[in-house]
């Protein structure tokens, strides 16, 4: 813009006065420079004062008239340069309008498409949780039948093929649950990364529609308006300030990282519709393994105690032959005893025959000889009793030991049918559908 013209400055002609030293007693005459002045002046010097005076206020208006007509010039200068550059910047304000524009309906559009793909990822993740909530009941069963089959007698104690399924199954479960976390983790660091490019692309596009309206108001800014002032420390350009080829590459890279990240988002929502596909199938099938081998070992431990209970049967009914046949030993016993009692009883007396009657007669030699039957008898008799006792004592441990091992089998039976199997039931029979619940 043109400088406007300076007029040079110039200085006033001096006017050199000289005054004629007076030669009257105490007179000042001549002294008025020397320092402050207390006498009156003289009338040459009055006149000469005036003169300066005049001739100050002629230059001055001769500035003045000159300044006036050099300040027309500048002022018509001025105001066309002013209205060329005012449209020239209009119309660039205009232009930029223009880009901004582009841009911010680029990021809208990359905005909603990014909003719409993180709700999906997000109802994706939340099957993923109720996935991993589903496969709490499982496992809980699991580990239930294996704590109930714990609980068997030491004989049905056994690692059987129940067992091996079960922890097959319980690694199975642990594995798919882990594997279920880590994708949750995935899906929610992959919905992290959406919304922090989802928000740098928010705050671009806020900071596009802020800078539109700031330079759609300035193109209505004209020198009528009532709400323009001076700004003098804004007519500068900022250190941090970026450049047109910088401020388009700034837009461009947020829309190509969010196209990533939408590509990204795309690919897991598909990887985890597979794992929850493949899970629930794998659970499926070894739901059905399990439960094929519960049906053998309950048929297996039915079998068994089928036999157990037979073989008890007859147990049974030799104890009872066995008690009746000790019933009748003890019997013969005690009835051998009163019969030795008797001959006892009659030798005893016998001792007390007088003098020559202590005879060793015919009846003595056969008491004698009946208590020792009689005593003979008694000692096989009891021989046998021990030995039926015997017997019957091992029947009775050998009921015992058939009802410990029905009891036993009752208990496997039990804790297999009744507590494992009927807790299956609770068993989800679909991982896939109870993702959706």
């Amino acid at each position: 813009e043109p400088q406007p013209t300076v007029v040079p400055s110039c200085p006033l002609p001096s006017n050199t006065c000289n005054v004629v030293r007076s030669e009257r007693p105490r007179s000042c005459c001549g002294m008025a420079m020397a320092g402050f002045r207390t006498a009156k002046y003289q009338v040459p010097e009055w006149h000469r004062r005036n003169a300066g005076i005049y001739y100050k206020a002629f230059t001055a208006s001769e500035e003045a008239d000159r300044d006036r007509a050099e300040s027309q010039h500048l002022m018509k200068h001025a105001a066309a340069s002013a209205q060329r550059a005012q449209e020239y910047s209009k119309t660039t304000l205009g232009q930029r309008l223009q880009d901004i524009h582009f841009w911010r309906v680029e990021l809208q559009k990359e905005i909603m498409e990014l909003d719409a793909e993180t709700n999906l990822l997000a109802a994706q993740k939340l099957r993923l949780e109720r996935a991993l909530d589903a496969t709490e009941v499982p496992y809980s069963v699991v580990v239930d039948n294996l704590e109930c089959r714990e609980r068997r007698q030491p004989p049905d104690l056994v690692i059987d093929e129940v067992e091996r399924q079960l922890l097959k199954e319980a690694d199975l479960i642990r594995d798919i649950r882990d594997l279920l976390k880590r994708t949750i983790i995935q899906a929610t660091t992959q919905i992290r990364s959406n919304r922090i490019q989802k928000e740098n692309c928010e705050l671009d596009w806020s900071d596009k529609v802020e800078t539109y309206h700031i330079d759609d108001k300035c193109v209505t800014y004209c020198t009528d308006s009532t709400n323009v002032q001076f700004h003098p420390s804004s007519v500068k350009f900022e250190e941090s300030a970026s450049t047109p080829k910088s401020w388009a590459q700034f837009s461009h890279d947020n829309i190509s990282s969010a196209e990533q990240e939408k590509l990204a988002s795309v690919q897991l929502r598909s990887l985890i519709n597979s794992i929850i596909h493949d899970a629930s199938e794998d659970l499926r099938m070894q739901r059905a393994a399990v439960n094929e081998a519960f049906d053998n070992r309950c048929r297996e431990l039915d079998d068994a105690k089928f036999r157990l209970e037979q073989h008890l049967q007859q147990i049974l009914k030799d104890i009872a032959a066995e008690e009746a046949n000790i019933v009748d030993l003890k019997k013969s016993i005690r009835d051998k005893e009163a019969h030795l009692k008797v001959a006892h009883t009659r030798l005893f007396d016998r001792s007390f025959r007088p003098n020559i009657e202590l005879c060793r007669d015919e009846p003595q030699f056969r008491l004698i000889s009946e208590v020792e039957e009689l005593t003979v008898l008694l000692e096989a008799l009891k021989r046998k009793l021990m030995e039926s006792e015997q017997n019957l004592k091992n029947l009775e441990e050998t009921r015992m030991k058939l009802e410990k091992e029905i009891a036993v089998k009752a208990n496997s039976l039990f804790i297999d049918r009744q507590k494992c199997m009927s807790y299956r039931v609770r068993f989800p029979v679909d991982l896939e559908v109870a993702s959706y619940k």
